[in-house]
């Protein structure tokens, strides 16, 4: 990966400062009070971590950049560490039956190596904006790659805990990157030799460092990317000894390694666009690797035959395909790569499919990103049941099955996709600030969008012009002259008698009225492309004006007079004239949900300045498995300004001003269970 334009942006961009090791210490600090005063600790800005392997380059660091050794890094002194830890568990996934006849079940699986912003400077909890790429299609991806660095900044990335809990909660791995860059970027063979150094034992540092942060930080492995140019044959000895270190490290932890077609076993740079005898003995320590993207058919052909020959799957090699600069119009030879008359020849990675953002206008808004991402991963149709044969532009629900985690109870989702222009708590707005967290994105439908209609086709899409909790709701809008099924999550959820489906709906001015009902399947289809076979459950007539967002509580005990499976979820629509029909939320539940209270709240750090005063929070984890937690400013007159929300244990409040006649300002945070129930607060103060 060595062209210029694929570098992440320049450092003149980044102007954070990250709190310093003489902070760290303040902020850690067991039984900190709860109140901070004038001499509390400073609260800067949280920022995903960066670091160089050991040694640091000569001069200074620029604007808003930290240089700092991973060797030196100790956990325990990190004061953004608890801003940076993933809170979700990488989720189990199964796979359904495709919704059409090309998409495989168990061939090319794809790698997707995204910048989600800068090295330094990247916030560790969102940012106040709506314009973000909010990665969404997880169904579709096997490994997502939190790709960056540079040599001015830091070469080994550490993702931020938004990404990872939103991946993790569609049952994604998500590695950090190590990059070594090519000299004319700045390279510097010494950090090479800095990452492979061995101790007095003969043991590997930095090997242990990786493993150890990897795991602090919650994700799932790395990405490692060697491109310095100028090594010799007893540092590529050294490379392939550190990365069989590395392996075996990350093994006994649980994690992942994808090597990169870059520096081969002689110590040399040479991008080999194949898995040969200069690449074979790295790919064998990794869990797959990304292959450079000089392929050619021929290569890609022989590097399968390579990858059986010792003993791994061909679809472990993931062929490169560059979509920064042309998305879905890049020029790709689809049929080397996944031939749609045989087997997939190798898997494939995206680099930087943030392009589906990055290529709109500056005055964007979050519904032409999203339109422009469904367009990219779904295809020209639109539709993954019904793809568009004649689309040049292979798109993945045409060539790889979708995959899910929606397999227990309770489920539930407000179709929130981690941004918007307002937050929505109820059907009501909370705050009229842009926000965007990755970290509470919801549990989306993976094929957007399926639609079932004998008539005429409605459009079908995340809204963010009104929600009923988040930033989003789900939009359906047209003139259908025929009933319409859209379905949304495919499910392995249990169902029994006591099984409660709940929509929350409404009609937005100028629909007429739609009659709603409830599209449940108790089996899979017999082959791929099989429509699925819905039962419909009557959830009520909805008319505009007439009253708003309502929920409809729907029993499936007339489905199955036994314990089942529900397969699908979807709804059926049947109107006689325009169509604006709005789902806010849906649920499915055996039990009733009781949200216990994060405990412990407390004020870390404290620091006025001319736009006002930042302010660290932190807090205990509530008992279970909350969804995420909600945090809120209590004013003079007792009444509430939300702040965030967040799925870690700690928050940053950036710019606070004292309200008049206000002592101290009040500060409470509560947990939100899967089913949206709301806890109790934990409060806490500071003092002005």
């Amino acid at each position: 990966m060595t062209q210029p334009q694929r570098r992440p942006s320049a450092p003149s961009r980044r102007t954070v400062v990250l709190a310093g090791a003489g902070t760290a210490a303040a902020l850690l600090t067991p039984g900190l009070a709860t109140t901070a005063h004038a001499a509390a600790p400073v609260a800067q800005q949280p920022c995903a971590s960066y670091w160089f392997p050991d040694s640091l380059p000569a001069g200074a660091p620029g604007d808003g950049i930290t240089w700092r050794s991973l060797k030196a890094w100790r956990p325990e002194t990190d004061p953004d560490l608890p801003f940076n830890t993933a809170s979700v568990p990488l989720a189990d996934r199964f796979t359904p039956v495709p919704a059409n006849t090309t998409a495989r079940t168990d061939q090319a699986r794809i790698t997707s190596l995204v910048a989600f912003g800068n090295t330094a400077g990247n916030p560790s909890q969102g940012s106040a904006t709506a314009d973000y790429y909010a990665l969404n299609h997880w169904a579709y991806i096997d490994e997502l790659v939190f790709w960056g660095g540079s040599a001015g900044e830091g070469l080994i990335l550490a993702p931020n805990a938004p990404v990872v809990d939103a991946a993790h909660r569609h049952g994604v791995p998500v590695l950090g990157t190590v990059f070594l860059p090519p000299v004319h970027h700045g390279g510097d063979l010494r950090w090479t030799r800095d990452l492979v150094q061995r101790d007095a034992a003969g043991r590997f540092p930095l090997a242990a460092k990786l493993v150890e942060a990897a795991v602090a930080h919650g994700f799932d492995g790395w990405f490692l990317n060697a491109e310095t140019e100028g090594g010799y044959a007893a540092l590529g000895a050294e490379m392939l000894a550190f990365v069989t270190d590395l392996r075996a490290r990350s093994d006994a932890a649980g994690l992942r390694i994808t090597w990169y077609d870059a520096m081969t076993v002689t110590g040399e740079v040479g991008w080999q666009g194949a898995l040969d005898a200069e690449n074979t003995a790295l790919f064998r320590e990794a869990d797959s690797m990304f292959v450079d993207f000089r392929w050619t058919p021929g290569t890609l052909a022989s590097s399968a035959g390579n990858a059986e020959a010792v003993g791994r799957s061909r679809y472990d090699l993931r062929a490169g395909v560059d979509v920064e600069s042309n998305g879905w119009n890049a020029s790709v030879d689809w049929d080397a790569i996944i031939p749609a008359d045989r087997p997939h020849t190798v898997g494939y990675g995206f680099y930087r499919p943030e392009w589906t953002r990055g290529h709109l206008p500056e005055d964007r808004t979050p519904a032409q990103f999203h339109a422009a991402d469904q367009r990219f991963w779904t295809g020209r149709s639109l539709d993954p049941a019904r793809p568009d044969r004649t689309d040049p532009w292979r798109a993945p629900a045409t060539a790889a099955a979708d995959r899910s985690t929606v397999e227990r109870l309770p489920f539930a989702t407000t179709f929130n996709t981690g941004h918007g222009l307002r937050w929505y708590e109820n059907g009501r707005v909370a705050s009229d600030a842009e926000w965007n967290h990755l970290g509470v994105q919801d549990r989306l439908p993976g094929r957007r969008w399926v639609v079932r209609t004998e008539g005429r086709r409605p459009s079908v899409g995340f809204d963010f012009e009104d929600a009923w909790r988040g930033g989003s709701s789900l939009l359906v809008a047209g003139e259908p002259d025929a009933p319409v099924t859209v379905e949304l999550h495919r499910t392995r959820l249990p169902l029994s008698r006591r099984t409660v489906v709940e929509l929350t709906h409404r009609t937005d001015p100028g629909s007429g009225p739609v009659t709603v009902e409830l599209a449940v399947a108790l089996r899979e289809p017999d082959r791929p492309g099989d429509p699925v076979a819905y039962a419909y459950v009557p959830a009520g007539e909805l008319r505009a004006g007439s009253g708003g967002w309502t929920t409809s509580t729907l029993r499936l005990n007339s489905l199955s007079g036994k314990a089942g499976t529900v397969h699908a979820l979807g709804v059926r629509l049947t109107a006689a004239g325009p169509v604006r029909w709005r789902l806010g939320a849906l649920a499915v539940r055996d039990r009733a949900e009781t949200t216990a209270a994060p405990t412990g709240l407390r004020v870390t750090g404290a620091s006025a300045g001319a736009d006002g005063t930042d302010v660290r929070l932190r807090w205990h984890r509530s008992p279970g498995a909350p969804r995420h937690y909600e945090l809120h400013r209590v004013l003079p007159d007792g009444t509430r300004r939300f702040l965030g929300a967040t799925a870690s244990t700690a928050f940053f409040v950036p710019g606070l001003r004292r309200e008049p006649g206000e002592k101290a300002a009040r500060f409470q945070v509560r947990a939100v269970g899967e089913l949206y129930t709301t806890s109790g607060t934990a409060s806490t103060a500071h003092r002005w």
